[in-house]
């Protein structure tokens, strides 16, 4: 599953998000009520989660859902101005109906954050029903084609039935059952954010494509005097900036199918009763949320940056592909607090098993358990943290917050560490040797290039020496000359068709400059000879002078 296919349109929320949280927490009778015209477009929902003053912190949500059993209705209120939704895709002109996010208040109670279908619009006019006040943000980064909204409800009432009830319930007489855990209100949360980090892998297996075809393709300035202009893909610097990044492109997108395959599997536990692996998948989940998100981010900048002047042309893709991917790093979850609700699992691995022997550099699997030293050392740094905190007298919540920055390292090298080793034992699977060799090396340079990125932290978790360094950088030379062969292969095999890529740098024909010139001069500006504003500004000017 990928959200690529739908990301940017205004049914993004109700094909990504909608219809799978009807999947997930709706009963048998609210599938028939819901799901099928759902699926047949009649209702058009959207997933009503962040507020104008909460959207992260959930618990803070403030839109609330009163039931009151005289109507056996729940009264569905914004009671302030931070609580009107906000942001949520296809909201503003496009929905229907709305999954809200609401705290319940049932006999003179709040039971937390609940589920709740609400029709926004008339089925027959698409006018706002009563009491419902909606419409668009206004124009953003990026995404200028999804209509992303606000809305107030003041005091909208539904039916008692249209709570999502498969795992909490309002009964009748207005008692409440909880769910066996309140997480599970959050699942639709979990399976975004995992669809996220393939996701991420697939943007960032395009940019590398189109940068990499693109570099094999630009031949500039000269190695040897007097000799023919190289192919730029043939620069060290050139490889240093985006070998590293086909690594990561492959390490993302294997990441991502062991989220939705592990996803899908502790679904089916969940639904069988068994909660034991959700507390990790929800660690995970956000932790690589946040990890591919800002890798990738910072990624396409670097392929962009790689392309020249040319990758500052709209006619790159590269612009509008970071628009649309940057705010990933901020929506389902900022990437910060993300990495903190990680700490919060990473905690509990403290204290681990023991470190393993120093490293030589000899492959990737010796390579993994360098790196999880690192995220045990890093852990263990960040408990001395909140020790000496809670020493010099601090509360347990103010020792947390003092040692934030630790934490976030900690998660960080935690992630690296997972992304890792599920590169490593992916590459274990291939059964081809000339593939399972190129994707050793792929994972060795990852493995190599992480412990390059982060040389502060293996020498401060005692993983790498002084004498050492020298040798991360001389290894990864050589991983560079070892994947420059095989580069453009390796970005062909993504399989990026060219109108997908909708690249003049990224052809596969290789065909650039003639695909550039043909570009430029389809641009609106050259559909007359003389511009109108000759006549309206610069003739008159001329003349006055």
């Amino acid at each position: 599953a990928s959200i690529t296919n739908v990301i940017g349109n205004p049914l993004e929320i109700h094909l990504a998000m909608f219809l799978p949280t009807l999947l997930n927490q709706a009963t048998p009778e609210q599938m028939d009520r819901f799901f099928t015209p759902s699926w047949d477009l009649e209702i058009i929902g959207t997933y009503a989660q962040t507020e104008m003053g909460h959207g992260t912190h959930l618990r803070g949500l403030e839109t609330t859902a009163t039931f009151d059993p005289a109507t056996q209705e729940f009264v569905m209120h914004s009671p302030t101005v931070t609580s009107i939704k906000w942001w949520p895709g296809g909201l503003g002109k496009t929905s229907n109906h709305a999954i809200v996010l609401a705290q319940l208040y049932t006999q003179g109670k709040c039971h937390g954050l609940n589920a709740f279908i609400v029709p926004l619009r008339s089925m027959g006019t698409h006018m706002p029903l009563p009491g419902i006040v909606i419409g668009d943000i206004g124009p953003k980064f990026g995404f200028d084609a999804v209509d992303n909204g606000y809305l107030k409800l003041e005091h909208v009432r539904i039916p008692r039935e249209n709570m999502l009830m498969k795992y909490a319930q309002v009964k009748p007489d207005g008692s409440y059952v909880k769910p066996l855990s309140s997480k599970l209100t959050y699942g639709t949360m979990v399976f975004i954010r995992s669809l996220i980090v393939g996701n991420a892998g697939i943007v960032l297996s395009q940019c590398c494509t189109i940068a990499i075809r693109y570099s094999a393709v630009r031949h500039q300035s000269e190695i040897r005097a007097g000799e023919a202009e190289p192919q730029i893909l043939d620069y060290q610097t050139q490889q240093h900036k985006l070998f590293p990044l086909l690594a990561t492109a492959y390490a993302f997108l294997f990441a991502g199918q062991y989220m939705i395959d592990t996803y899908n599997r502790i679904s089916g536990d969940i639904n069988q009763g068994d909660l034991s692996e959700m507390p990790e998948l929800h660690a995970l989940s956000a932790g690589l949320k946040a990890f591919t998100t800002w890798t990738a981010n910072t990624g396409i900048e670097v392929c962009r940056m790689s392309c020249g002047g040319h990758g500052y042309s709209r006619s790159s893709a590269l612009p509008d592909i970071y628009v649309e991917f940057t705010p990933s790093c901020t929506y389902e979850g900022e990437n910060t607090v993300m990495m903190l609700q990680t700490a919060r699992w990473v905690w509990t691995l403290h204290p681990s098993t023991p470190l393993l022997p120093t490293p030589c550099f000899p492959g990737t699997p010796t390579l993994v358990g360098e790196v999880k030293n690192e995220r045990e050392r890093l852990v263990e740094l960040a408990a001395q943290s909140i020790q000496q905190e809670s020493a010099r007298g601090k509360c347990q919540e103010d020792s947390w917050n003092n040692s934030t920055i630790d934490l976030v390292r900690a998660s960080d090298a935690h992630c690296h560490y997972m992304v890792l080793k599920m590169f490593r034992d992916k590459v274990d699977q291939i059964e081809d040797p000339g593939v399972h060799s190129v994707m050793s090396t792929l994972a060795h340079l990852y493995a190599i290039h992480g412990m390059g990125n982060f040389t502060g932290d293996f020498l401060q978790a005692g993983v790498l020496t002084g004498a050492q360094v020298p040798s991360v950088s001389k290894c990864l030379k050589g991983l560079l000359a070892e994947v420059r062969p095989s580069a453009v292969l390796l970005v062909d095999a993504f399989d990026h068709h060219d109108k997908m890529l909708n690249s003049v740098l990224g052809r596969h024909d290789g065909n650039v400059y003639e695909a550039m010139f043909e570009w430029a001069r389809s641009s609106p500006l050259n559909r007359t000879e003389v511009h109108e504003s000759f006549h309206k500004h610069l003739k008159p000017l001329q003349a006055k002078l």
